[in-house]
Formats: C-alpha cells, structure tokens, sequence
C-alpha cells in the first residue's frame, strides 16, 4: 500500500488546554478518509496543523515521504496539500474564472517586470492559466459562469467553485472542511457524486471533515474519531461508526 499521508504524535496546546494529543493516522494514495467528533474534539485544529496554520509541538507530518512538519502554508501548499474550509472562502469580488486561476499561481508564474510591461512571457502564462482553468470550470460545470461574479453564484455552486480552486493548485492531498454544511439533501447527494468524481478523474487522495453522517458513510472508506483532542476510535468505516464509544459520543454532544 502506498502512502500519502503519514502522522505520527501530532499535538499542539493553547496555554493550559491539550486542543490536539497523540494524532496518529496513515492514509493511502487514492483512499477517502474521513475525520469526524463532537463539536469541539479538534477536527478543524488537526487540518490547521495539517496546512501550517498552527505550528505542531510535538509529533509530524509527512506527505509522499516529504517531511512537512511545521513549514509554512506556502510551502505545505507547494508541497502539495489543499484545503476547502467551512466558512466558504473565495474571492467574492472576483470573477469565477480569476478565482480559480488565484490558485493556478502556484505552479504558473511571470516576473514582475513582465507583469508591469505586459511582455510576451506574461501575455503566454496568462493564456496558459485561462485554459487551464476553463478545463477545470468544465469539471465542475461551471465553465458556463466564469464570467459570474463569486457572489452571485448559489451556494451549491460557490461550493463547488471553492473544491475548484483547491484543485488548480495541483494538490496531492485534498482537505475537505465540513463540505455539506448548509446544504439540502440533493445537494448533498450531488456533493457526494462529485467527491468520487474528484477521487477518480484526479487519482486524488481526499480527507474530509463531516457531521453528515449519511455522507461519511456514503463515501468515507475508513475513519478517525476524534474526542477531546484525542483518537477515540479508528478504522473501516462500518466498524467504527457501531463503536459504542461513538455512539455514545455523538449521543452526548
């Protein structure tokens, strides 16, 4: 089994508070894994320790046999982890196309006298990243609006539009916050289709956060659970969700 992401004693405290102890997981190249908790249980810190929003004190993070520990976002960007988060976070004011093209930066660029001069090399990298992201915008349907302001799209689509994004950053491993937040039942379902879609078209190694549970277990191959900034349960994804300790943790929250 090939690896993608491997952590071992990840931890961080805020003052007197352990927020994150002991997180161990191993995830496969291609595998579906979910995060799930209570409310509070540290799911959204592990991701921020995941992209170097936090800075870890103790334990590590390596991503296809590259240490990352405690580099920066850009770099772990580079690297090649990509996030979505809860509260959708685009560039409102821009187009559809601009905010896809937004994450196209990290693998196409122009000098900045290129830019200011508008020379040929940036007249290339430009037309390079419009293309690019039109093929993505047609993955995700929504090649037809990449004229629309962010704004302006329904919420399933900005959705949509934000995994996009993610996706233009050319990652390895994708971190899904709470994707079906705020969304219907359809909606959901279709969330769920296009999270396969993502996985196979792009070979793609996906970790979500969700409290759907129906998701979770619609699409999620195994599961950690966090409890208290701790692993309370893990494994396939069957098992783990008829874990008393589970149950009994979600009837408590």
């Amino acid at each position: 089994m090939a690896v993608m992401l491997e952590v071992k004693n990840l931890g961080i405290s805020f003052g007197g508070l352990r927020a994150v102890n002991n997180f161990n997981v191993t995830i496969a190249k291609g595998q579906l894994y979910g995060l799930i908790g209570p409310n509070g249980a540290g799911k959204t810190t592990v991701f921020n320790l995941l992209t170097g929003v936090y800075r870890p004190d103790t334990g590590s993070v390596v991503l296809d046999g590259q240490d990352i520990t405690g580099k920066k976002t850009i770099d772990i960007s580079k690297a090649g982890i990509a996030r979505t988060f809860q509260n959708i976070r685009l560039f409102k004011e821009l187009s559809v196309l601009d905010n896809v093209k937004a994450g196209l930066h990290n693998h196409h660029s122009y000098s900045t006298i290129a830019g200011i001069f508008r020379l040929p090399s940036y007249h290339r990298v430009e037309r390079e990243m419009d293309e690019r992201a039109m093929e993505l915008l047609h993955v995700f349907d929504l090649d037809s609006e990449a004229e629309t302001l962010a704004s302006n799209l329904p919420y399933g689509k900005q959705r949509r539009l934000e995994i996009a994004r993610a996706m233009a950053t050319d990652p390895k491993l994708l971190l899904l916050d709470e994707p079906a937040a705020g969304m219907n039942p359809n909606e959901t379902q279709e969330l769920m289709d296009m999270i396969r879609f993502v996985r196979d078209h792009f070979d793609m190694t996906i970790l979500l956060i969700e409290h759907d549970m129906k998701l979770v277990s619609g699409i999620c191959e195994e599961l950690s659970v966090l409890n208290f900034g701790e692993i309370l349960a893990q494994g396939v994804t069957g098992s783990v969700l008829n874990d008393p300790q589970v149950i009994t943790a979600y009837l408590g929250e």
